[in-house]
């Protein structure tokens, strides 16, 4: 039995690998680079697009836990990040290119993977598990819409600019960590109250870049920056700007620009928060009046791009197989969540749960005890008239609310442990 995995993303490649470990024989299809992305840098498999984090490290965060649940079931994800990770406080941050090398040799150099490069616009024979991510080709979407007899929908999501650590001007920022993490790892660029409002006030008037298609749908969780703060004056100042516990030298700054490292060497540092749809241009003159980068460099514009996903309560099972044929499996962003993680996590259970139906074994779901297996649980059951996209919350998962964080933790890595165990019985 071959298994056809449709894209290498992070849900793709997680999937892909986890039954390739199982000695069971993927096809792994990847339209890179026969075809070009709008949002993509490079060819490599598992690319961050928009960020360089993958979140809170500490386990009383649901993201965080979310980690930790998928490194107990093997994740290639989280193996990568180990090798790539660069300072960033209590999040984890890794080398875009290192962690996503890394990802592309373990794929390509497994035996049980055959990588082939196709814009894949129908199903292939057999399990498929459709892993195509926010930036699937449209003539897939619309096979998965005529099939399933529902539209697909989408939403906006973008990425922040990244600068030369060089073209900083240090006489003006300063090292640290929010709260005192410990390792002062993200530079700071300070601004006083009319700096400030001069910024929002560019970033509201600036010119944005046209959306062709696409409509002006956004993701709370990842608004554009100009969008914000055209929300109100202030709305920055309380959101990536925030500057409690930036404090410096006994100055106490209205509001501050945070730069997070983006490599291992530290050549190049991201502009936190900063997503964002303006030209170009426009991204050079607004963000080079914040302190410090006046003449900031530009490795890399932020841009926007589409997120497509499907209706899941209406067209997914608990397994992630559609309603109406049991061999299409969709998972990643397209399956209705949202996050690095959280795709590679659906992408992961995805595989786990194929393994069990080739291996003839009965089907058990992952307990809602779980972020995992609660945040597929709200994907597939919550209700379809106003269904978002969802992210890892300790607010979906099984009294995750109720009990103490250290009840919660246990419990779940627990039902983790027994989930996994299964595969052997």
């Amino acid at each position: 039995m071959v298994v056809n995995v449709i894209g290498a993303g992070l849900a793709g490649v997680e999937a892909s690998y986890f039954l390739a470990n199982k000695g069971i024989k993927v096809k792994l299809f990847e339209k890179r680079p026969k075809v070009k992305s709008e949002a993509h840098h490079t060819d490599l498999f598992g690319e961050l697009v928009c960020s360089n984090s993958l979140k809170s490290k500490k386990l009383d965060n649901a993201c965080g836990l979310l980690k930790e649940e998928i490194s107990n079931m093997g994740s290639l994800i989280i193996e990568a990040s180990k090798v790539s990770e660069v300072p960033s406080g209590d999040s984890l941050s890794v080398d875009r290119d290192v962690f996503a090398k890394y990802i592309t040799e373990k794929i390509k150099n497994h035996p049980n993977i055959e990588v082939i490069s196709e814009d894949v616009n129908d199903f292939k024979d057999g399990i498929n598990i459709i892993c195509t991510g926010p930036l699937t080709s449209k003539g897939l979407l619309d096979k998965i819409s005529n099939y399933t007899s529902e539209k697909l929908y989408s939403f906006f999501d973008a990425s922040a600019p990244i600068i030369y650590k060089d073209s900083i001007n240090f006489d003006k920022v300063y090292y640290k960590s929010r709260y005192n993490q410990g390792d002062d790892s993200y530079i700071c660029c300070p601004l006083n109250k009319d700096e400030y409002y001069k910024l929002v006030e560019e970033l509201i008037n600036a010119k944005r870049s046209l959306l062709h298609e696409f409509d002006t749908h956004y993701f709370e969780g990842c608004l554009p920056l100009e969008v914000m703060a055209s929300r109100g004056k202030d709305t920055l100042r309380f959101g990536p700007l925030k500057p409690t516990g930036l404090e410096h030298n006994g100055i106490f700054p209205y509001a501050v620009v945070q730069l997070r490292q983006d490599d291992l060497i530290g050549d190049f540092y991201n502009l936190v928060g900063f997503q964002t749809n303006l030209t170009y241009g426009e991204q050079k003159r607004v963000f080079s009046l914040i302190p410090g980068l006046e003449n900031a460099k530009f490795a890399r514009y932020g841009l926007m791009h589409r997120n497509s996903y499907v209706l899941a309560p209406k067209v997914l099972n608990d397994d992630l197989s559609l309603k109406n044929n049991p061999d299409i499996y969709i998972a990643g962003q397209l399956s209705g969540v949202e996050g690095y993680v959280e795709s590679a996590a659906t992408g992961l259970l995805a595989a786990y749960y194929v393994y069990l139906r080739l291996n003839k074994k009965d089907f058990k779901k992952l307990s809602f005890y779980t972020i995992l297996g609660a945040l597929v649980r709200y994907i597939t059951h919550t209700g379809s008239k106003n269904f978002a996209p969802m992210n890892s919350t300790f607010g979906i998962i099984y009294r995750g609310n109720v009990d103490s964080k250290e009840i919660v933790i246990k419990r779940s890595l627990d039902n983790i442990d027994s989930f996994i165990k299964q595969l052997d019985e």
